[in-house]
């Protein structure tokens, strides 16, 4: 799923400490299975030591981000308004916009952002369709991907009122109560449109082995520049030997 490598340099607490430990101790206990299973593949690219630090780092950094001091929101009209000096920015804000019509749009200064649909894109397949629950919260398994095999995430959403800047997609992966991936895509900026966008993420592989089987947990977020979350998704699914049938 693509790992965001960026760590900020900050003192290090007992809690990093601790989490550090866990890890560690998780990676020992990998290495060790793998001498003993002739056949055990490593989670590997997606659980290396430098994907675990950056899925502690990952959410630490998504709440540090919090505590950030942005700037003042305007209006789309306001934002045009106040820079129509710059010849340059003007422009780019015009190619931004588009044809936004501007008496719908009215004067919100928050964006809305209403994430319609995720599908799985795997080759030589049909896609999985996963609707969205109005509470975010999926009941029971949500699907079932196939060891080993290439997939891609496609998002489709929906933007109103304002432009959303710095839209963005956080993953976090757990598998018998560890972590096990992270993931920090920028999916960009965009304006309010009454057509629905859509962003595919980077292919990725499924790990494969008897030990990257099983059932996993996860938690998906879709956040602005503000730290605005649009969207939480909790939800369960399973990496297994073939497809789900439907």
């Amino acid at each position: 799923m693509g790992f965001d490598h960026e760590k900020k340099h900050r003192g290090e607490t007992s809690c990093d400490k601790k989490e550090k430990k866990v890890v560690k101790e998780n990676q020992q206990y990998l290495a060790d299975q793998e001498e003993e299973e002739l056949g055990y593949q490593k989670i590997g690219r997606q659980m290396s030591e430098a994907s675990l630090d950056a899925a502690t780092d990952q959410e630490e950094d998504d709440d540090h981000g919090n505590n950030l001091q942005l700037g003042p929101q305007y209006t789309l009209k306001e934002q045009l308004e106040k820079d129509k000096d710059d010849e340059s920015l003007r422009r780019w804000k015009e190619q931004l916009l588009g044809s936004v019509d501007f008496d719908n749009v009215g004067e919100t200064l928050e964006p809305e952002v209403k994430i319609l649909e995720l599908s799985i894109l795997s080759p030589g397949r049909p896609d999985i369709v996963l609707r969205v629950p109005e509470d975010g919260n999926p009941k029971g398994l949500w699907f079932t991907l196939k060891e080993g095999s290439r997939y891609s995430l496609k998002f489709s959403f929906n933007v109103s009122n304002n432009i959303v800047s710095g839209l963005k997609y956080t993953n976090t992966v757990w598998k018998t109560g560890l972590k096990v991936d992270s993931t920090k895509e920028m999916i960009g900026t965009f304006s309010p449109q009454p057509e629905p966008y859509t962003h595919v993420m980077p292919e990725e592989t499924t790990p494969s082995g008897m030990f990257a089987r099983g059932s996993y947990s996860a938690r998906s977020k879709f956040l602005d520049d503000d730290n605005k979350c649009y969207l939480e998704i909790n939800y369960t699914f399973d990496i297994r030997k073939g497809w789900a049938t439907s």
